[in-house]
């Protein structure tokens, strides 16, 4: 599902003392079954443009586009109920959203809310199940009865039966441990993979955005300050550094070595073993990736 945003503008309660203009003449361009991920402080317009993407929110000037469906400010748009079957967001801590007495019964709620037949929900809800990663055991059980970790894999199971084409992930981690936070973003990754999805991920990590996006794009703002491949953006190290944002470690640590050694070597999607075995071979004059 392609996306964009032709020089749109939000303005939250325009003409009014509180006046603010979230977004500002905002123009980009998503990819289909792209992963791209959306970056910048708070206050830098994210939850305001992805709230744009189900229509949530309407921009107040420009033009968004989603798939075969637009947004702009003159009129509403007739298809929103369709419109929001195909764009699945992941909101922070998902599992607060958690209200139905079943798993099952929770799981089921979104499709059936979008008039899927009873019986292609059932079969919904048990794809989903397996894609989070869960036992069907659980599917009669309290959601409230489950861990932390699985509640949340339950409402993103919910987001999931939908079958959206657009899946929007909003601190998908958030208030996870390390490697819990690892585990959910493999997961995804591996979803976005399988069901050839165009996935969208907003995050303060910059770790996450060079490991599993395929494009970056940074808001300050309410602009567009730099967009590119994660590993063209995330060498400007200067630029990021004026809106306050830090580079990965792992581009920090080739920097350092680059500068130190006075040695070749880049990222290009390395793992810390690889890595790891490049500068080896370098330091022994067998740069085996000439």
């Amino acid at each position: 599902m392609e996306i964009s945003f032709k020089q749109v503008s939000y303005t939250y309660q325009p003409n009014t003392p509180f006046e603010h203009r979230a977004i500002n003449d905002l123009s980009m361009d998503i990819s289909s079954g792209s992963f791209t991920a959306i970056i910048g402080h708070t206050g830098s317009g994210k939850s305001t443009l992805i709230q744009h993407l189900n229509g949530l929110l309407r921009p107040s000037s420009g033009k968004v586009n989603i798939g075969s469906y637009q947004l702009h400010a003159e009129a509403k748009l007739k298809g929103i109920k369709e419109l929001r079957s195909k764009v699945g967001i992941v909101f922070q801590y998902p599992e607060h959203q958690l209200f139905e007495e079943t798993v099952f019964k929770d799981i089921a709620f979104g499709p059936s809310n979008f008039g899927v037949d009873r019986e292609e929900v059932g079969g919904r809800v048990d794809q989903a199940l397996q894609a989070v990663q869960l036992p069907e055991e659980l599917l009669d059980r309290s959601p409230f009865e489950l861990s932390g970790g699985q509640m949340r894999r339950v409402a993103i199971a919910g987001v999931l039966a939908v079958q959206p084409e657009l899946l929007v992930l909003d601190e998908p981690t958030a208030g996870l441990d390390p490697k819990g936070q690892k585990e959910m973003m493999n997961m995804f990754h591996q979803l976005h993979k399988q069901k050839g999805l165009t996935t969208i991920l907003v995050t303060h990590s910059m770790e996450d955005a060079l490991a599993y996006a395929d494009h970056v794009i940074i808001l300050n703002k309410g602009e567009k300050y730099l967009e590119g491949k994660p590993e063209d953006v995330f060498t400007r190290q200067q630029d990021l550094q004026k809106v306050q944002l830090d580079v990965p470690e792992v581009i920090q640590f080739i920097t350092n070595v680059k500068d130190r050694f006075q040695v070749d070597l880049s990222y290009h999607g390395q793992t810390i073993k690889e890595l790891a075995e490049e500068l080896a071979a370098i330091v022994k004059g067998e740069n085996r990736y000439e």
